[in-house]
Formats: C-alpha cells, sequence, structure tokens
C-alpha cells in the first residue's frame, strides 16, 4: 500500500510539472545575470551557464517528456493491437506466423542502434516527407512508437490466446456471430485491463528511453529542453561541484519512471490476478 501511495505521488508530481509548470513557472528561455548559481527562493532548481532558471527549464522538459512517451505509447497500442488480437484468434495459421516473425524481426534492432541509424541518415534537423514535416519531436514519437509494438502485440496475443480457451468463444462461434462481432465486442474489451497494465509500464519506459536519447545526444535538441538534455549537458559542471544542473532535472526523470513502473504493478495487482500474470 505504501509503494502504491508512493508510485501514485511520483506519477501525479511528474503530470503536474508537466502541465502546470511551463504555465505557473515563467519562461524557460530567459536568461540572467545570475550564472550557475545553486537552489535558491527565487529559482528553486538553481540556474544554468547562460542564467536560465533551471526549474522553468526542467518543467519544459517534463511537459516534453510526457508528451512525447505518452503519444509514443499511444501509437504502439494503436499499431500493436490489431497485430496481436489477429494472431492470436489465428493462431497456428500462416497469417499468425508471418506477424510473429515481422515482430521478432523489429525486436531484434535495438532501439539506440535504430535511433543512430535512422538519425544518420536524416539528421536532427526537421525534414519534408512530400508537403509533410517530420520534426525531431514526431522521429522520436516514432521511434519508440515502433520500438513499443512488438511489446504491445505479443502481449495482446497471449491474453487474446487466454480469452479463446473461454467458453464464450466457441459459443459465440457455434451461434454464428461474425468475427468482427467476436474480436471488436468480445475480446477487446476483455483484453483492456492486461493492455492498461502495460501501457502504465510502457510509459516508464518511454521517460527513460526519451531521457536516454536526449541524454546521448540523439532526441529532441537543444534549444527546447528535455530531461535528457538537462541531465546530459549539466554532467560537464560536475567536477566544479555545480550538481544541481544535471541532478534535479535528473530526479524529476527518476519520479516519472518509478511512478509509472509502481502504478503498474499495482494495477496488475489489482486488474489482473493469475491471470495478467501469465501473460507477463
Amino acid at each position: 500500500m505504501k509503494l502504491t501511495w508512493f508510485g501514485a505521488g511520483c506519477a501525479a508530481l511528474f503530470c503536474l510539472l508537466a502541465i502546470l509548470g511551463p504555465l505557473l513557472i515563467g519562461d524557460p528561455n530567459t536568461g540572467g545575470t545570475d550564472v550557475l548559481a545553486g537552489p535558491s527562493l527565487i529559482h528553486p532548481f538553481g540556474t544554468d551557464q547562460l542564467g536560465r532558471d533551471l526549474l522553468a527549464r526542467t518543467a519544459s522538459g517534463t511537459r516534453v517528456s510526457l508528451l512525447v512517451s505518452l503519444a509514443a505509447v499511444i501509437l504502439g497500442l494503436l499499431l500493436a493491437l490489431p497485430l496481436g488480437i489477429l494472431a492470436g484468434y489465428l493462431r497456428g495459421t500462416l497469417l499468425d506466423e508471418l506477424i510473429m516473425r515481422g515482430l521478432e524481426i523489429i525486436q531484434a534492432l535495438p532501439m539506440f542502434v535504430l535511433a543512430m541509424f535512422v538519425i544518420g541518415l536524416s539528421g536532427t534537423a526537421t525534414v519534408h516527407l512530400g508537403p509533410i514535416p517530420i520534426t525531431m519531436t514526431t522521429k522520436v514519437v516514432l521511434l519508440l512508437g515502433i520500438a513499443f509494438i512488438p511489446y504491445f502485440a505479443r502481449v495482446a496475443r497471449a491474453a487474446t490466446l487466454v480469452e479463446m480457451g473461454q467458453d464464450y468463444v466457441p459459443a459465440l462461434q457455434v451461434i454464428g456471430a461474425r468475427r468482427t462481432r467476436i474480436i471488436l465486442g468480445e475480446l477487446l474489451p476483455n483484453i483492456a485491463p492486461a493492455m492498461a497494465v502495460q501501457a502504465f509500464l510502457a510509459m516508464a519506459l518511454a521517460v527513460f528511453a526519451e531521457g536516454g536519447l536526449g541524454f546521448l545526444g540523439l532526441g529532441i535538441q537543444l534549444p527546447q529542453a528535455t530531461l535528457g538534455n538537462l541531465t546530459g549537458g549539466g554532467t560537464g559542471y560536475l567536477p566544479a561541484g555545480v550538481w544541481w544542473y544535471s541532478v534535479l532535472p535528473g530526479a524529476v526523470m527518476l519520479a516519472g519512471i518509478l511512478g509509472f513502473n509502481l502504478l503498474g504493478d499495482t494495477l496488475s495487482d489489482r486488474l489482473g490476478g493469475r491471470a495478467l500474470k501469465e501473460i507477463r
């Protein structure tokens, strides 16, 4: 119970900082003469090398992290759910084999290697696919969303197989219910708890991955602040004793990761019971 409340508190603080922080704290790009100042009442997170308020920049970076992670998880779910449910419903068929082998190919590509390859080809600047601009933020969302497809699809397939073993599916097939009616009306609502659990756990992974890409310089670029590039940018000042530059944004990122992870585990215990544990 204590861990549940701790996780909920961490996730709530992360989300509140992302949603309300940029509105209440101020402009993250306004510089000043107070350069690399430590935490104080005026600047609770201190300032950076240009005198910018690090709490404002951390709040802006938290909003970016939350929006990118949420978009990536939703994209992964939208692409993976049809594949996973269809593979589970048609278990043992050629289509099932093709879907699963395709997922294995995606899963075999480490996300950071894929990111370096894509960014190496396209660069960090905005590119245009016909009339559609592909910004660096969009690239990160697409990379994370694609990386989540095997993760979600395997869980959806396993959950579908569990439901296919229940009596109601053969009964519906016997009375002539259409396949779309069974999948959309019965299977999808029944696997929703399992997918909700995985979505919270994936949010934790997405916050970590977005931060890791930013830390390595492969994510969203400056001057847009992100938790990753703030943490990475502050490491060069650690030998001089400027610990707040990297530690405090890193602590916010850690709070988001812990919060979503603990909420996912709690939701698994509350909703899933034995079935979800078997799927996982």
